[in-house]
């Protein structure tokens, strides 16, 4: 059996939907193990600089041509050529990882959709993301099978597509290991970064969904009702935006490796992610897993990810925004707390998500 994965998202700098890749691709192996399957796992990427991927997974082959991800959009948008053995030669399954699944001649389609952005948001999104509202239906049509992070999502793309309720198979990210040994960082490191000693964190990106101009209103105001307040540290690409600077009580992080931003998490009073929308949420998993509070906001999907572990906020109340980060910095925070939340994310795990995601393959 032939299994072969889009990995263009491991190109560059990971995103979230490239952390997923990633570990779907790391656990994949041994979950085809577990189950006995004499199958092979494959990737392809589609990129007319036909930058080859390091540092694979033991088994895992890189295939295809070299052909540019936009010409073939533009080509699938319309058309059902080129097929995907065409570009990979013969392959059993493909899954197409961040949206966009190619037609086959006889390959099984799958097709990950994160979330349903480009269709409900897409004032929020990029051009490129809106090809999706064309090519998710063609793939639909084709008889694809969706895998979602979320059961929230994966009632949205139901509703949404009108499809019934077997096509589409809610599949959880996971966390990995190093977020539960992650410990705060030294005070020296801190200073070194230009960041304080007491802080709240935020880890992502510009995106009009995260909503970081509420919670620098917000935070402002917690700042001006109570002087004792925590500094605000923003990480990932908000941490590396300049126009940003300044702000009193606002400090900026830069570029951080994975092992910095564990320690500037697992370091924090709490995690603030007040998102208007998600696919999943991974930071919020991921301090939980370092033992740290987190302040979402009061959406479903964030709700499903963090259990009773949240203090929640309406995404559009910057009052309330402000109180549920004053509660999480004052909640308990001893060993039993921080065991309590570890034990919720534990549940989550990339080799989980291996063997259900191979079980779609196999449905």
């Amino acid at each position: 059996m032939l299994i072969t994965l889009d990995a263009t998202p491991l190109l560059g700098r990971r995103t979230g939907i490239g952390r997923y890749v990633d570990h779907l691709l790391t656990e994949l192996p041994a979950a085809v193990g577990r189950r006995g399957l004499d199958a092979q796992v494959r990737v392809t990427t589609w990129t007319a600089r036909g930058a080859r991927l390091v540092d694979l997974p033991a088994g895992v082959h890189q295939v295809g041509r070299r052909i540019s991800a936009r010409l073939l959009r533009e080509c699938w948008r319309r058309t059902q050529f080129p097929p995907i053995e065409a570009l990979v030669g013969p392959t059993d399954v493909f899954h197409g990882t961040n949206f966009v699944s190619p037609p086959t001649r006889r390959a099984r389609e799958v097709v990950t959709i994160h979330d349903l952005t480009y269709a409900l948001h897409a004032d929020t999104v990029s051009p490129a993301s809106l090809q999706y509202r064309e090519l998710v239906p063609r793939a639909l049509a084709r008889g694809a099978l969706v895998v979602t992070p979320t059961e929230v999502v994966a009632d949205a793309v139901r509703t949404y597509y009108s499809l019934p309720a077997e096509r589409v198979v809610a599949v959880p990210h996971g966390v990995e290991d190093a977020w539960f040994d992650a410990t705060a960082p030294e005070p020296a490191w801190l200073r070194s970064n230009g960041l304080p000693d007491d802080y709240v964190v935020f880890v992502g990106s510009l995106d009009p969904r995260k909503n970081l101009p509420r919670l620098l209103e917000a935070h402002a105001r917690l700042r001006a009702d109570s002087p004792g307040t925590p500094d605000l540290v923003l990480a990932g690409p908000a941490g590396r935006e300049a126009s940003l600077q300044g702000r009193p009580g606002v400090h900026l992080t830069g570029w951080l490796e994975d092992d910095d931003l564990r320690r500037l998490v697992a370091g924090s009073r709490a995690l603030v992610l007040p998102s208007t929308d998600e696919g999943f949420g991974l930071p919020v998993l991921e301090a939980l897993a370092a033992g740290r509070p987190v302040v979402v906001s009061d959406i479903p999907v964030l709700h499903e990810v963090a259990g009773p572990h949240a203090f929640a906020a309406a995404p559009d109340d910057s009052d309330a925004l402000a109180d549920a980060l004053r509660r999480a910095t004052e909640a308990p925070d001893d060993a039993p707390a921080r065991e309590h939340r570890q034990a919720w994310a534990r549940e989550f795990t990339w080799a989980r998500c291996a063997d259900r995601t191979l079980e779609t393959y196999l449905a």
